[in-house]
């Protein structure tokens, strides 16, 4: 019976092997093993973001560690330790620096390629990325700021609730990992007394790449080879078993099926392809809230595109020579997502975003707005070299990962250093991220309220330090994303507050330096950035993770 188990295994063990390869997406940056400062064990129990509760998924308890079945796991780790390559050494050390940190790094490197703009068809009309049809031409998505935002905080939040979810059956179970069970497994990451099952490494596998190859079709074989290898590496390290890893696989595709499920009914969601082991059955009554949050209808329609522009001169604001803004680009492309301000945001109702939305700019006829239109003109004339270099650190612009990822290199340089264990590392990403999502919705909803021009477009003779954006000024996402970001980096960091916000100010003024903003864009949308951010404070104040 010992013997068939040992094969079984070590078949299952083969077949995560063979689909080990190089990899093609970024997140290639060195980075120090984890050792974190405390292994969080009440993680189980701080508030969740979109489950219900951390036993919502129901985990079945592992096999005892003196089990037939069990020994035979950590034989077939003493094996396959005993014939590691150089190359599945270097996959261990890879991502021993901790997963939360990884993925963050690979899906800004996701962003990055994938942040294209479509070029214009020969009739001077746009194509629309198709996600039904990733490959076409233009590749799908098109990963601007908006489409990051949101983006990067799914991933975030799927991943601490999974996380969590996961420290919760740790602590029920309390199954040690194999390292700590037979000495003659080699510990080949820092060692800690975090039970094993399931394993955190598979739980991040599961639930990152079923939410990534949703956001990123185009990229589905990276990913699921990315994730390959981190579960390889789990087991590999001589931290979980394959059974630890095969339950926390399956933990994490039932989280990204919770947030993702695109119709109701029962969810049968194995641990891997072609094995019933760990297999879990999810009965959703509702849709997932990535399928419902108004994504799909951000595009808007070419008769939405011109009422908005046709609806400059309605309302108090807009009685006196008011000009809409207008499309700089050759042909004229169309407003990019006027409809992102419907987007749900998190922990923020609809009514409250509309009621946090900026005062009015200046009008376009008003003197302010002539005093700062000649003071754009000004820098772009006259900018010194500190602040031409200021404009390209933070343009973040087409092939970059955008200022949501700006924010998010940011933060994991600080998040790596606090060694943070992974739940409260996936605790900083989803809140860093949950706000630059609505610094995001809030920002387009207050764009397209007010449709204001560029300066460009007000003077023809600006000649900008970037690429002008192609879509209303007022508010600006920069400034907004800043402000945003630097209040939660603040709250998670308060030492380095003064840091955070003379960061946030400086992105906020190369947009004025650029020649793309005028000082009132800037200093409106830090401030709404910072009111929107305070509600993903408030909630990790309540959360219970700083008891």
């Amino acid at each position: 019976m010992k013997s068939k188990l040992y094969f079984f295994i070590s078949l299952l063990w083969l077949s995560t092997l063979l689909i080990s390869c190089d990899k093609e997406v970024d997140g290639v940056e060195e980075l120090p093993a984890l050792r974190p400062a405390s292994t969080d064990g009440d993680a189980g129990g701080w508030q969740m973001v979109l489950l219900t509760s951390p036993s919502q998924i129901t985990l079945p308890a592992p096999a005892a560690t003196n089990s037939v079945s069990y020994q035979a796991e950590l034989a077939a780790i003493k094996d396959a330790q005993s014939k590691l390559t150089d190359a599945q050494r270097a996959t261990v050390q890879y991502w021993s620096a901790g997963g939360t940190l990884r993925w963050n790094q690979i899906l800004r490197g996701l962003v990055a390629r994938f942040n294209l703009p479509p070029s214009p068809n020969a009739d001077g009309t746009y194509p629309t990325p198709d996600a039904e049809n990733p490959f076409a031409n233009p590749e799908f998505p098109f990963a601007n700021p908006p489409y990051s935002a949101r983006a990067y905080s799914y991933v975030s939040v799927a991943q601490y609730d999974a996380l969590k979810a996961a420290w919760f059956y740790k602590s029920s179970f309390n199954r040690a990992a194999p390292y700590t069970v037979d000495s003659g497994v080699k510990a080949l990451v820092p060692t800690s007394d975090l039970p094993a099952y399931p394993s955190e490494d598979a739980v991040l596998s599961g639930v990152t790449a079923e939410m990534l190859k949703i956001l990123f079709p185009a990229a589905v074989e990276e990913i699921t080879l990315l994730a390959a290898d981190q579960r390889n590496a789990a087991i590999w390290s001589g931290k979980a078993s394959y059974s630890d890893v095969s339950a926390g696989f399956a933990l994490g595709k039932a989280v990204a099926t919770i947030f993702t499920a695109n119709s109701t009914g029962v969810f049968t969601i194995p641990a891997s392809a072609g094995s019933s082991t760990t297999t879990l059955t999810l009965n959703l009554a509702t849709r997932g809230r990535f399928r419902t949050d108004g994504m799909g209808a951000a595009i808007g329609t070419p008769a939405l595109w011109k009422e908005l522009q046709d609806s400059v001169g309605f309302g108090d604001f807009y009685k006196t020579n008011q000009q809409p803004w207008l499309s700089l680009e050759t042909p004229a492309r169309p407003p990019m997502l006027p409809n992102f301000g419907k987007v749900a945001a998190w922990l923020i109702t609809p009514a409250q975003l509309v009621a946090e939305r900026p005062m009015p700019p200046p009008s376009t006829s008003s003197e302010q707005m002539a005093r700062e239109l000649a003071e754009v003109k000004s820098f772009t004339e006259n900018a010194s070299r500190e602040q031409i270099a200021i404009v390209h650190k933070w343009a973040d612009g087409v092939g970059t990962y955008t200022p949501p990822g700006h924010w998010n290199d940011i933060a994991a340089e600080y998040i790596a250093q606090a060694n943070m264990s992974e739940v409260r590392a996936a605790r900083a990403f989803a809140l860093l991220n949950m706000a630059l999502h609505n610094a995001g919705v809030g920002c387009w909803e207050t764009k397209y309220h007010y449709f204001n021009p560029r300066p460009s477009q007000l003077d023809a003779s600006i000649k900008t330090w970037t690429g002008v954006p192609n879509f209303p000024a007022y508010t600006s996402g920069h400034s907004t994303f800043s402000g945003a970001a630097s209040s939660v980096l603040s709250y998670l960091f308060p030492a380095a507050t003064s840091f955070f916000e003379r960061e946030a100010t400086e992105a906020s003024l190369s947009r004025l330096y650029g020649g793309i903003h005028y000082r009132s864009d800037c200093e409106a949308g830090l401030e709404h950035g910072k009111q929107l951010a305070s509600y993903t404070i408030n909630f990790a104040l309540a959360d219970g993770a700083d008891d």
